[in-house]
């Protein structure tokens, strides 16, 4: 028989808990930046479990990483708004410290309770979101035309005149990225209800975003699960997928009073005449600010500014490559994709895409996702490659015990 010590429970947990407030990135204390619950709980869990606590071996991508947020902060000193990047180096600092409590905490238990809290996260989060939507719908009396102007109620957004989900959080982008976790565990794990509901709850969550990026990568996702997989899992979550998407129809058009086909057609015919709701516009300045500051760019977290006094709009640049780029230069951008290109070789390395698809599909699917918004500092991506540094760890110290000990043989004279 399996016994777990008290202290095992305990771990197990806080692993849920840690997780589960990383989804509650909306509900933060605005102290000039958002101190975030998950983060007041890696502050309480170090003070309380000082004695427990332990820096582990960085990985390849986590020196790259740590070497780019050093780089990124010191083009702060060339900014001409320093305090903008003041607020940038501080959140640093407070997101890596996260990261690394948050390393110290999944190190100490067993990689299946990670999984099964990813699980149990998955869909309490989807099935929130998807009830605050309702509610934000009955509120508004499914009246959706806001003459342009953008209107949030509870889960709901009405982003001129569409009824998008935000759920849980503020953005119906960032949403889409936060669920691609949950939406990867699932569509790699089918066995059982639970997962099952999961993989249902994502998929209807998703498509109540309208996110026309979003949705892109989870249909890319699904077309890589189906490669690395066998022909009949793949066909077997095809049908699924069908069966998983007629359902989310159906509920949207008796039950939510909207039609949804209509609404998802009309999104996508929308992108030639809204230039992806006026990114490319965006990318266009960042270019241009790149083209006149080379090396170490504009500054960090400068462009919001520099768009603002010259624009007159308070908008992000929407793609976190250019958004590099365009605030720290040649120097910021080789920093970062050396760290991104550490990340795809050691999953290449360690044939993750083979023992923890959903990790693999995970990162691809964040990737991808950063095309289309700025996530140069984010609460789920760490998350990820703090539970990607642990898998990592094991899978070495395993390697390391099943290859057999080199034994010399003495001759003797």
């Amino acid at each position: 028989m399996d016994l777990q010590k008290p202290t095992d429970h305990k771990r197990n947990w806080t692993v849920f808990f840690l997780f589960l407030l990383i989804t509650l990135a909306n509900y933060g204390v605005h102290i000039g930046f958002s101190l975030k619950p998950y983060m007041i709980f890696s502050l309480l869990y170090f003070v309380i479990m000082i004695s427990q606590f332990r820096f582990y071996h960085l990985q390849l991508y986590e020196v790259a990483m740590l070497a780019f947020y050093l780089i990124y902060s010191f083009t702060g000193a060339f900014s001409l708004y320093p305090a903008s990047s003041i607020r940038i180096m501080a959140g640093a600092f407070i997101y890596l410290s996260c990261y690394m409590v948050m390393k110290s905490i999944l190190e100490g238990v067993h990689q299946s309770i990670i999984d099964k809290s990813i699980g149990y996260v998955g869909v309490i989060f989807n099935t929130a979101s998807l009830l605050l939507y309702v509610i934000g719908l009955k509120s508004v009396d499914y009246f959706f035309d806001t003459e342009g102007i953008r209107i949030s109620q509870f889960g709901l957004m009405i982003d001129r005149n569409y009824p998008r989900l935000i759920g849980l959080l503020q953005d119906p982008n960032f949403f889409v990225f936060y669920n691609t976790v949950f939406f990867a565990y699932y569509l790699c794990n089918s066995k059982g209800w639970l997962n099952k509901a999961g993989l249902i709850l994502c998929i209807t969550t998703n498509i109540l975003t309208f996110s026309r990026g979003g949705l892109l990568v989870m249909l890319v996702l699904f077309v890589l699960y189906g490669m690395i997989n066998h022909p009949f899992k793949q066909l077997k979550m095809t049908m699924g997928v069908i069966l998983s998407v007629t359902f989310a129809c159906y509920i949207a058009i008796v039950y939510l009073r909207f039609n949804l086909l209509s609404i998802l057609e009309s999104r996508m015919n929308d992108f030639t005449s809204d230039g992806g709701s006026g990114r490319i516009e965006l990318w266009g300045r960042a270019w241009e600010y790149f083209t006149t500051h080379k090396i170490v760019g504009i500054g960090a977290f400068n462009f919001a500014e520099y768009n603002s006094f010259e624009y007159g709009d308070n908008l992000s640049v929407h793609n976190t490559f250019l958004d590099i780029l365009s605030e720290s230069g040649l120097l910021g951008i080789f920093f970062y994709l050396l760290f991104l290109l550490l990340v795809v070789y050691q999953l290449y390395q360690s044939k993750i895409h083979k023992h923890k698809p959903y990790l693999f599909l995970t990162i691809i699917g964040m990737v991808l996702q950063m095309g289309f918004l700025s996530v140069i500092i984010n609460d789920i991506f760490f998350m990820v490659l703090a539970i990607l540094s642990t898998y990592l760890n094991r899978y070495k110290r395993k390697a390391q015990e099943s290859t057999p000990p080199v034994t010399t043989v003495q001759k003797v004279s």
